[in-house]
Formats: C-alpha cells, structure tokens, sequence
C-alpha cells in the first residue's frame, strides 16, 4: 500500500530539506520511496510542492488529485489550495503562518479570513499549530520545517530515536541540536 505525502508552501521555507529528511527516514526503514520537487517561482517567494510517496513498491513519484494521505503546510493559503489532493480520510498539518503572496501585497486581492475553520467545516482533518512561534523558541525562525515534521512524525509508527538520527543526517552538524528541539516542539515535548 502506497501512502502519499504532499509538502506545500512557499519558497525558500525549507520544504526542499523537510522532504530530503523525509525520504532519507523512509529508506532508512526500508521502503521504496520516490520525491518529485515542484518548483513554482520559489526563489522569489512562491508556491513550492513537493511529492513524497513510499510502499513496498512506488511506480510513480507524482500524486493526483484525491491521492494525498497528509498535506504538510507551511501556510494557510498554501494548505488550502492544495486541498483538492487529499484523500477523504486525510490529514492537513498546518502551520497557522499567513504569508501573503504576491496579490495581496500589492493590493489587487485579500488574504481570505478563517481559513482552518473553513477547512474543518469541510470535515477536513486539520492538525494547526504555530510552528513559527515554536521554531523560534528552538533558536531560529528557519526551523519551521522540522517543527512540521515533528508533528507529522506522531502520525507514523516510526520510533522518534529513528527521526532524530534522520535529522543528524540530514542537517549541518552546526544546527543538529537547534533542530532537534525544533522537531520535539513540534511534537508537543518540551
């Protein structure tokens, strides 16, 4: 049984590493795992997706619509314009960041209001929570990718000790420690 996660959000975010350390914990574990980075304008702060899928065996690396177990957000907009991937029974993890994109700057449109509580009128199974906050509480505002990580990974029977090794190497050894609060944060541990 393959499962499909979608990592949205915008460029320069760090969802280029959160899939990195993503597949690297997933072989490690013995999957077959493919990644499929898809770049929007990401170095001038636009959408970035990417696929992560793993199984016994995984033919493709692209997910379709209707297909994604979890959708990894490291923004509100950015999980709701991704939603029509997500299977019925799925799950969004959120940051509750707004970032606004380029219309909203310059004024030709508004940021929509009550995002996460429109999605769960929707009966979407949201899990919101500000990983900004947490990841500069870690040491950096950079770390908001492995706090979303952190609280992705409590979905997964994957033991935490297995996580924290993917993420020493994953990431420089300079900010290994800062990461690794970041990633208990996100799970809810001090």
């Amino acid at each position: 049984m393959t499962k499909n996660i979608m990592i949205v959000g915008v460029g320069g975010q760090g969802s280029l590493l959160a899939s990195k350390l993503l597949g690297h914990l997933l072989l490690s574990e013995g999957y077959d795992v493919k990644v499929s980075e898809v770049h929007g304008m990401s170095q001038r702060g636009g959408s970035v997706v990417t696929y992560v899928r793993f199984g016994d065996k995984v033919y493709s690396p692209i997910i379709d619509r209707g297909e994604a177990d979890f959708i990894v957000s490291f923004e509100k907009l950015e999980a709701a314009r991704y939603l029509e991937y997500l299977k019925p029974e799925g799950r969004i993890v959120v940051n509750t960041q707004q970032i606004d994109p380029m219309p909203v700057i310059t004024g030709a449109a508004d940021y929509p209001e009550n995002l996460i509580e429109k999605m769960e009128a929707q009966g979407i199974g949201v899990d919101a929570m500000d990983c900004l906050s947490l990841a500069e509480q870690a040491g950096s505002a950079k770390a908001v990718n492995i706090v979303l990580m952190g609280r992705l990974s409590k979905y997964f029977d994957i033991p935490v000790e297995k996580w924290e090794n993917a993420i020493r190497d994953c990431v420089p050894e300079k900010f290994v420690s800062l990461n690794l609060k970041a990633f208990a944060l996100g799970r809810g541990e001090k």
